[in-house]
């Protein structure tokens, strides 16, 4: 009689998979397991180290690009660091172009400072959040707020309304604030008192500003150039076609003169030869391929182009190398081939100056700070330590130089490989520690790589612009706004302000009749609004 066999039983395990196991086993038993959860939670030491390695992975861009644009505002260089050329001595004008050398060589030690700063506080922030709060969630200093921090509040080179020691101690302020309201419970109280439709498409607004800074050259790809007649138009021109706009005034006689100190732009105009610099078609080059990685939702898209952009550039002797044969060249090259160092902050830890408080313009800039993190947040409801540990990484990353510092979006990524734990966040912070001695690497790498993370990130941000009413008038118009003025204005406030208005100006008559048939005239006139609106 035959006899019918089961099936085959499953392969033993490997030895690996055994080890790795164990491990788990161990570790979910451990005080480390205990203390994070691991079993209630439902994963495991091993699924928390993947998920923080994939979460830095995708948000690891953030070094480079955050110094490139903090140290656009010049951070605590000034005309004292311009060296005399002849004997008239330096003047604001020295900051701009053809930029001092002195000015550059202080620019040039800004970033490597902020790298590391953007460094250290990203590390503090997810290990704050880690610790304390025990989610799956990296922080590092929050993309928009950085780009208000340097192109509106403090401005190109110094020439806004903040110095960079005054937004500092703004950022300062605003995270006390925040850390204050979130202790109380009333952060989210404080977030719907903003129109929805603002509220909603200012995180857009925020991603076309941030595309927008990523076509132009400061940094970015320069594809986005200046026009006398319509402001902006086409670019790509290469660096001996490019020209400086500087402001001029008629005198009495007729000439045309420059205006004393004012503010030079960098090389903005394209005189001719659009659309033929090769930095420009080697940044096209890697916008494409972080396109097409998050298009194959391939981790680290953004540093998979990051890399390629300034892997090339690294080639000596070619038309788009960030080692040109120039003395500043040679001396970049000359540290780039440290590869290791440890980079002490040397100008922007401590910073702080609280001398402008009393301004309109230092709260403009704290409220604007205050309704970034606000914003930011809004996912963690319920999750009390979550906005401690992001109020707490503010404070202290204004304490080293940055803008304020808050949750990363890319933390998903983590999150869908099983991050579940505060395990994610300490190990994307140990990554961020081995980041401490690579320096002269972070340092090499140049603005037109950049450039394509920023407009990646800005069609990232585009997807709140769907949660938006368009069909409804009265939620579409403010939302528009909001969303335009952003780019448009160079400014997060000016946006928010526009779009406010609006919202109020639409709904000021619907309110006041609200009003009047809730007080004035009691159910006579409620009578009469139901016969209008038949009528109508």
């Amino acid at each position: 009689m035959e006899v019918e066999s089961g099936p085959p039983p499953p392969p033993p395990p490997s030895a690996a998979h055994s080890r790795i196991a164990r491990l788990n086993a161990y570790v979910a038993k451990s005080r480390v397991g205990k203390r994070f959860k691991l079993t209630e939670r439902h994963t495991s030491f091993t699924t928390e180290l993947r998920a923080g390695t994939a979460t830095f992975i995708t948000m690891a861009y953030i070094l480079a690009v955050n110094a490139a644009i903090l140290s656009d505002s010049g951070g605590t260089c000034s005309v004292s660091d311009c060296t005399s050329l002849g004997p008239i001595p330096p003047d604001a004008a020295c900051k701009f172009d053809p930029i001092n050398p002195g000015y550059a060589a202080c620019l040039d030690k800004t970033r490597k400072d902020l790298i590391v700063a953007t460094d250290a506080s990203s590390l503090i922030g997810s290990a704050i959040m880690g610790l304390f709060a025990n989610l799956p969630l990296a922080l590092a200093p929050g993309m928009g707020a950085n780009a208000y921090f340097s192109y509106t509040v403090v401005g190109f080179h110094g020439s806004g309304s903040l110095t960079y020691q005054s937004a500092l101690a703004a950022v300062f302020i605003e995270g006390l604030i925040f850390l204050l309201l979130s202790a109380l419970g009333l952060r989210s109280k404080l977030a719907k008192l903003i129109p929805k439709p603002v509220r909603i498409s200012s995180s857009a607004g925020i991603g076309l500003l941030l595309a927008f800074i990523g076509l132009q050259s400061n940094p970015g790809i320069g594809l986005a150039a200046f026009s006398p007649s319509t402001l902006v138009t086409l670019g790509g021109c290469a660096a001996a076609d490019k020209a400086a706009v500087a402001p001029v005034e008629t005198l009495p006689n007729g000439t045309v003169a420059l205006i004393p100190g004012g503010p030079v732009s960098g090389d903005i105009l394209c005189l001719h030869g659009r659309m033929q610099s090769a930095t420009l078609w080697l940044a096209v080059a890697g916008f494409f391929i972080i396109a097409y990685c998050m298009k194959k939702n391939i981790k680290g898209a953004m540093i998979y182009g990051i890399i390629f952009v300034t892997a090339v550039s690294w080639l000596k002797n070619t038309s788009v190398t960030v080692f040109p044969s120039t003395e500043t060249g040679d001396s970049s090259f000359d540290y780039f081939k440290k590869v290791v160092d440890i980079h002490g902050i040397q100008s922007t830890a401590g910073a702080l100056n609280f001398k402008s408080a009393a301004s309109v313009r230092f709260w403009e800039a704290l409220a604007t700070f205050l309704y970034v993190d606000i914003l930011s947040t809004s996912g963690f409801e319920g999750e009390y330590m979550a906005f401690v540990s992001d109020a707490a990484a503010t404070v202290l990353g204004s304490v080293l130089g940055t803008s304020p510092v808050t949750a990363f979006v890319e933390s998903s990524a983590g999150i869908r490989e099983g991050g579940r734990t505060g395990l994610t966040a300490l190990t994307v912070a140990g990554y961020f520690m081995v980041a401490f001695f690579f320096t002269p690497v972070l340092a090499s790498i140049p603005a037109w790589a950049v450039g394509p993370p920023l407009i990646v990130v800005g069609a990232m941000m585009m997807r709140a612009a769907a949660e938006v009413e368009w069909g409804d008038m009265g939620q579409a118009i403010p939302a528009f706004v909001t969303l335009m003025l952003m780019p448009l204005t160079y400014s997060i406030p000016y946006g928010l302000i526009g779009g406010i208005g609006t919202y109020i100006v639409l709904h000021l008559g619907d309110w006041i009749w609200e009003f009047l048939q809730r007080f004035g005239g009691g159910k006579a006139n409620t009578d009469n609004v139901g016969v209008k609106e038949e009528v109508v």
